[in-house]
């Protein structure tokens, strides 16, 4: 067992996003980052994600402004990490490379040192242009794979795509395990055999949503990962991250140096309590769960009861460890996790927006067969990972179907791209049924990488009055409307088209 283990933290990133609908300012997170910086960790998650659309649809921020303010006041790249969501850089479809490679050049030049990247559909041909500029341009680039269950996702299959990311050219590999339905048994099984098939350094990033996050760091620090993603109380836990208050406890109870100034940690903690009650209109467990976390309140039997049983990882081994790491996190206050999440495959997040988008429809009491058809059309559509964008595609094409009583008799725009094969090669061909059903007898899936159909779009001419740097215009190119509404307002310019 390796004598070190390595904590990303990720409460600025994927912790606001998960807990606090990605509502956390630039002054908020400033007020922290430094001190989570000198706190020890060997990199910090601070952008990409949800970041850059919700710094211009809800926060009126610049979101270079945003990368670039944490830059100087780390003063360097070298630590910082974004989430790169392949062709669909930071939004929800495919650009051309030319865009692509534009925005990763720029992303590197504001702040980024480390660039991971995923495709929903864990289609390799969707991050080898990412991956190339990352590297040229140079940054560490991380690819990830997307986790999820389903007869094809075998633990074979995964260890085949990250041999074909190592093969690609990628610095390191991540599983992200974005919806937390990895359990512990097969995560036991799916370290040891990427660590004996490939070489590269391991990330594990697991949600606690379904309460499994917590014991697969255990068991990653126990089976050989060389980073975990963690968060910080109160923006860990629920739908987020493992408890970095938590993970320290098990890391020094295995020997592990893990680095991190305990001290400084309860001291973020008490100031992410008061952006925490900053941000209660956007925290739905507000009121509910949370309170400060000391590292003494982590029960020492339950540490070595859990370690003991991960030790000999039998199926009766691991389901009694879960039950114990679930029992551990109630008594600390944390949210309960939700296991309809292992049916539906919905990410946390993505569930959180159906309640309210059923709610809105005057419809709520629809949850439950909406949770039932997902599977479906996840199933039709041949076993997509639900991850941003596929997890927004496929929900909201099973509500069409409750909505019009008949199954495929409406379509959304992005179905029918999934259907074509824009968003990139589905794990297994989908259903030849619906695809006549929803695009008819005379269209073929594309044959090719999806973004080699895609025109350049940086040789054209914007002759915008509100695009008056190489920055606005990638903001303008990928997020639109929005972003052209941003930059208006900063330049004082009304009515423009």
């Amino acid at each position: 067992m390796k004598k070190r283990i390595q904590f990303t933290d990720l409460t600025l990133r994927d912790g606001n996003q998960s807990i606090a609908a990605t509502r956390m300012t630039r002054e908020q997170s400033l007020r922290v980052l430094k001190m989570i910086d000198e706190a020890g960790f060997q990199a910090m998650e601070l952008w990409g994600g949800a970041i850059l659309d919700s710094c211009v649809r809800f926060l009126n921020e610049d979101p270079w402004e945003r990368l670039e303010a944490f830059t100087l006041m780390l003063g360097g790249p070298q630590k910082i990490q974004a989430l790169l969501r392949g062709q669909n850089l930071f939004a929800y479809q495919p650009y051309a490379d030319d865009l692509v490679i534009a925005f990763v050049k720029q992303a590197v030049a504001s702040g980024i040192g480390i660039m991971r990247m995923f495709d929903a559909l864990n289609d390799e041909r969707n991050l080898i242009t990412a991956l190339l500029a990352t590297k040229a341009y140079g940054a560490k680039a991380e690819a990830a794979i997307s986790y999820t269950t389903s007869p094809v996702h075998t633990i074979d299959y995964f260890v085949r795509y990250a041999q074909k990311l190592e093969d690609m050219g990628a610095d390191q590999l991540a599983i992200k395990d974005m919806a937390g339905l990895l359990h512990p048994k097969d995560a036991v099984a799916l370290i040891r055999e990427l660590r004996a098939h490939t070489t590269l350094p391991l990330a594990l990033h697991s949600h606690t949503t379904t309460g499994v996050g917590l014991l697969n760091g255990v068991i990653g620090m126990v089976y050989g990962v060389d980073s975990i993603d963690t968060a910080i109380t109160p923006f860990a836990g629920g739908s987020s991250h493992p408890p970095v208050e938590l993970l320290i406890v098990f890391a020094e109870a295995l020997g592990l140096d893990h680095g991190l100034n305990k001290r400084l940690l309860l001291k973020i903690q008490a100031e992410l309590f008061k952006i925490f009650e900053e941000l209660k209109n956007t925290i739905p467990y507000y009121g509910k769960f949370y309170r400060p976390v000391d590292f003494r309140d982590v029960n020492s039997r339950q540490v070595d009861d859990i370690l003991r049983l991960v030790a000999n990882p039998t199926t009766d081994n691991i389901e009694s460890a879960l039950k114990i790491s679930h029992q551990m996190l109630a008594d600390l206050g944390y949210p309960s996790h939700d296991d309809r999440i292992f049916q539906s495959q919905i990410p946390g997040g993505m569930l959180s927006n159906l309640h309210n988008q059923l709610k809105q429809m005057g419809q709520p009491e629809m949850m439950d067969a909406l949770m039932a058809e997902i599977p479906h059309v996840r199933r039709d559509v041949g076993y997509v990972p639900l991850v941003t964008p596929t997890s927004q595609i496929v929900g909201s094409q099973a509500a069409f179907n409750l909505i019009s009583g008949e199954r495929y008799a409406l379509a959304s725009d992005e179905f029918r791209m999934l259907l074509r094969g824009e968003f990139g090669r589905t794990p297994v061909p989908p259903n030849p049924e619906v695809v006549r059903r929803v695009l008819g007898d005379n269209e073929s899936p594309l044959k090719y990488r999806p973004a080699s159909y895609l025109p350049p779009v940086l040789e054209d001419t914007y002759d915008l009055p509100f695009v008056r740097t190489q920055k606005d215009l990638l903001l303008h190119l990928m997020l639109g409307q929005p972003a052209d509404d941003l930059l208006q307002q900063r330049y004082g310019i009304v009515g423009a088209d």
